[in-house]
């Protein structure tokens, strides 16, 4: 390809949009223009890194056995209905309607649309193992849009699904599944860690996130140097212990004034000086119109999502202020769980595991400015259930070695999950086994964010100059840079031997043919991170040179001959 012949808009300066150093790369080195918030058109450069990413993905699938296929986007809200999602992921779901005013859901993912398919398809124990994929465009309804490609409305994703006749042919699925993704993140280029995750609206049994370390990540991840251990925050766990205290026969509840005390932290200061683990905060939420009270130490936050997992149902908000004062008589700053005190009876209580057995802790009298001291839990507070509710903190022991844990942002570019037979029961999805009984499908699940991939490499990737493209994804590995473009003239020559010599060896190779200053190809050349340079010029053709130029090392002298030679070794060495 010559430059002339195709756009490569490179940009001076970063459009105001861009938030993150990815999505300013993408814009400047001309790869993607925004249409309106969320939705992005790929350049012909992007596209040809979108599709590079693509093919490793394709190629991996292959080799782990999956079979391609095309799924529609526009799905009949049905089969959602039927799963349960269509009120779980109401906020993201894109519904349309028809000329007839039939509803449609624009896919965001297709689980109920595989499991409809397998529920017509296999029914015997002899037609699996199975695991079928497709690289296809997903529609979520995003309500912020940012970051680029990285949260988008419309985006391109890789989902696979797996089905199997037993847990431990579905377990071999998964390990295959995994095995294929790190794959696929190596030779991207990528330096991507996987870690323990939660299973959120898709539901299941374990899963595991494959995540790339970056300051500008939307993840957190919690991870131990000394044994490996890692995990999403929202699944993370530590070994913290809660600090007992013996009640004493005589350390009964206690009730004292606070006027104006509506934090933890105010309750911190003097003259009440409490401190924030020997607090009990007390949340409100709604959960299927029902109140229910939630409960953590004062100086943890709640895991929303550990919350979800215990509740059962993703399906629950804060409640607000009215709902609030209905249940418990006082505002947000005064509540507690103590028994004496609920003016509603009945409410359900659950309790993070930092506060079982708790003593001599301090939680609010639900009445406006006042508090109770001396709470024991079990004996004043009926805890119904427990669960781990807590957000790990960095420093914290790790739940496996012991040592302290870190604390990393980090993108999400894949995801796997052991679904079991959630999506199989609800579609119908049965087979039967070798005995003749009818049984569920055994499920997997397996998605990797492809235009979320290639900006993670961009985020990872990328230095003062521009992006540093890994050879395996770069638009062209080869820029051959003339400095003077006159045809007749013996630069020009070379350059055009050396270009129809690489490609002829199935190198993706760009002329710059453009009559520009050498300082704009070369800032350019930089700035769209094409892995090698070959500068020619009248001085170093002089001597029977050229100048070869890895993107991110030391600029080389060959002679004019070895140069494809040279190119061969750069682009192929490990």
């Amino acid at each position: 390809m010559r430059w002339t012949q195709t756009l490569i808009p490179t940009l001076k300066e970063t459009p105001a949009e861009a938030e993150i150093l990815s999505h300013k790369l993408l814009l400047r080195a001309g790869l993607i223009r925004k249409l309106t918030g969320g939705l992005y058109t790929f350049l012909p450069l992007g596209l040809r890194a979108l599709r590079k990413v693509e093919q490793i993905v394709r190629e991996e699938m292959d080799r782990a056995g999956a079979l391609e296929l095309l799924m529609p986007a526009l799905q009949p809200p049905d089969i959602w209905h039927q799963s349960g999602r269509y009120k779980d992921l109401s906020d993201v779901l894109f519904k349309v309607r028809d000329r007839a005013k039939k509803e449609w859901v624009l896919g965001p993912t297709h689980e109920e649309v595989i499991t409809t398919l397998v529920a017509g398809e296999i029914n015997s124990y002899r037609q699996m193992p199975k695991n079928f994929y497709q690289v296809q465009i997903k529609f979520r309804d995003e309500i912020r849009p940012r970051f680029g490609l990285m949260r988008a409305k419309e985006f391109i994703m890789k989902d696979a699904y797996s089905f199997d006749a037993t847990d431990e042919a579905a377990q071999a699925s998964y390990k295959i599944m995994y095995d294929a993704y790190a794959r696929i993140f190596q030779r991207c280029g990528l330096k991507a860690i996987s870690v323990e995750a939660d299973t959120g609206a898709m539901g299941g049994k374990f899963s595991h996130e494959f995540m790339v370390p970056a300051e500008t990540g939307e993840n957190e991840v919690a991870y131990c140097e000394a044994c490996g251990y890692a995990a999403n925050v929202e699944k993370a766990q530590s070994k913290v212990q809660n600090p007992r205290s013996k009640v004493e026969p005589e350390a009964t509840l206690e009730k004292f004034a606070t006027p104006g005390v509506l934090t933890i932290e105010a309750l911190t200061k003097a003259p009440y000086s409490v401190p924030a683990e020997r607090q009990i905060k007390t949340l409100v939420y709604l959960v299927d119109g029902k109140i229910v009270l939630v409960l953590i130490r004062g100086d943890d936050q709640l895991n929303e999502a550990k919350l979800a997992g215990a509740l059962k149902t993703g399906t629950f908000r804060p409640a607000e202020a009215e709902e609030i004062i209905n249940a418990l008589g006082a505002h947000p700053g005064s509540l507690g769980a103590v028994s004496s005190t609920l003016k509603a009876q009945g409410l359900a209580i659950y309790a993070d595991e930092r506060l079982r057995e708790a003593a001599e802790m301090t939680t609010g009298a639900n009445e406006d400015g006042f508090h109770l001291s001396h709470v024991a839990i079990g004996r004043d507070i009926q805890v119904g259930h427990w669960a781990d509710l807590r957000l790990v903190q960095a420093g914290e022991p790790c739940p496996k070695c012991g040592q302290p844990l870190k604390l990393q942002r980090a993108i999400e570019v894949g995801h796997v999950f052991k679904l079991g037979t959630k999506y199989s029961e609800a579609l119908h999805a049965y087979f039967l086994d070798e005995s003749g009984k009818q049984q569920p499908c055994i499920m997997g699940c397996y998605g990797i964010g492809v235009t979320r991939t290639l900006q993670a490499v961009i985020e990872q990737s990328n230095d003062a100059n521009g992006i540093v493209w890994p050879v395996s994804v770069a638009p062209y590995t080869v820029c051959v840079t003339p400095l003077n473009v006159a045809p007749e003239s013996e630069v020009m020559r070379c350059a055009e031997k050396i270009y129809s010599e690489l490609n002829a060896r199935g190198i993706d190779v760009i002329l710059d043919d453009r009559n520009e200053r050498p300082g704009v190809k070369f800032k350019d050349s930089e700035l769209v991170g094409f892995p090698i340079r070959i500068g020619i010029g009248e001085k170093s053709l002089a001597k029977g040179e050229v100048e070869i130029k890895p993107r991110a090392a030391t600029m080389i002298s060959v002679k004019t001959q070895e140069a494809v030679g040279k190119v061969m070794e750069l682009a192929f060495s490990p």
